[in-house]
């Protein structure tokens, strides 16, 4: 006969975030609070995954009992390529952050890191049709959220290290939008409304390697990234004069409202929960 603590157990549903590194994520504080917010009572844990184990791992949440999944870096072009079905934007980014398990037992993949990210710029009125922006980083991330700033009406540069996998991207998104690429040494060479760091430096605790003159107290600037303090890339655009900025804890909770969406069908809400955050 069951215990009360199984029924409860069994009537829980079970979600988890998979990525490397994952020990300083605040998603779930971020669910939790949701959970309390909305009643839904559901577990949320984390789960370290390697390149060579990410798939098994994934699979092995959803036969016990899983029901949904968010995927963080280095994974989300990974979750991509095993999901059964995919939403129209997943299928536009090629990536997935987001996984939900189906009735037909089929695992459904969606992205929400564009609309999170639009949603918190909205917020922050940081972002408006036809702004010039530049974005850092070639990785996951920035394939997630190009489509949703090209959506806006708005013009992208790319840039990166590694200049091909800009232009990669550059090549996928075109047809939504004006889109070009830039080797990072060059990107002095026009102005900017809106710099977004969507590069994973900061877990080097470094900034992007950039020149830094392009900032002034006219561009909005945003990091993908989040910490109690300034990230390094945050540190450095005001030592430039920049007055409008922010990291990415905003990001962080109107993504995960969405992924909670894509879940439970409806939004929580997301300015209280970020507030709790800042404190």
């Amino acid at each position: 006969m069951d215990t009360f603590i199984d029924k409860v157990n069994k009537s829980m549903k079970k979600f988890a975030l998979f990525g490397n590194p994952i020990q300083y994520s605040k998603s779930p504080f971020v669910h939790r609070c949701f959970s309390r917010q909305t009643g839904e009572k559901y577990s949320y844990k984390k789960i370290l995954a390697t390149h060579e184990n990410f798939d098994e791992l994934v699979f092995k949440f959803f036969r016990e009992q899983g029901f949904g999944a968010n995927i963080t870096a280095p994974f989300k072009e990974m979750a991509y390529k095993i999901i059964d079905e995919k939403t129209n934007v997943a299928k536009i980014c090629k990536s997935v952050n987001t996984i939900k398990l189906m009735k037909n037992k089929k695992l459904l993949g969606d992205n929400s890191d564009g609309i999170g990210l639009i949603t918190d710029l909205k917020r922050l009125c940081f972002i408006r049709n036809g702004m010039n922006v530049l974005v850092i980083g070639a990785g996951g991330t920035a394939r997630s959220i190009v489509f949703s700033i090209l959506k806006q009406g708005c013009k992208v540069v790319i840039t990166n290290r590694t200049i091909e996998k800009a232009e990669l991207i550059a090549k996928n998104f075109r047809r939504f939008g004006e889109i070009s690429v830039l080797k990072q040494n060059y990107i002095f060479s026009k102005q900017y409304d809106l710099v977004i760091n969507a590069t994973s430096s900061e877990i080097e605790n470094k900034a992007p390697d950039i020149p830094y003159k392009i900032f002034n107290e006219n561009v909005f600037c945003y990091d993908i990234f989040y910490k109690k303090i300034d990230t390094k890339f945050l540190e450095k655009v005001k030592k430039m004069g920049v007055l409008k900025y922010s990291d990415g804890i905003g990001m962080l909770v109107s993504q995960a409202a969405f992924s909670f969406k894509l879940w439970y069908e409806y939004l929580p809400n997301i300015n209280s929960v970020i507030r709790k955050l800042r404190k």
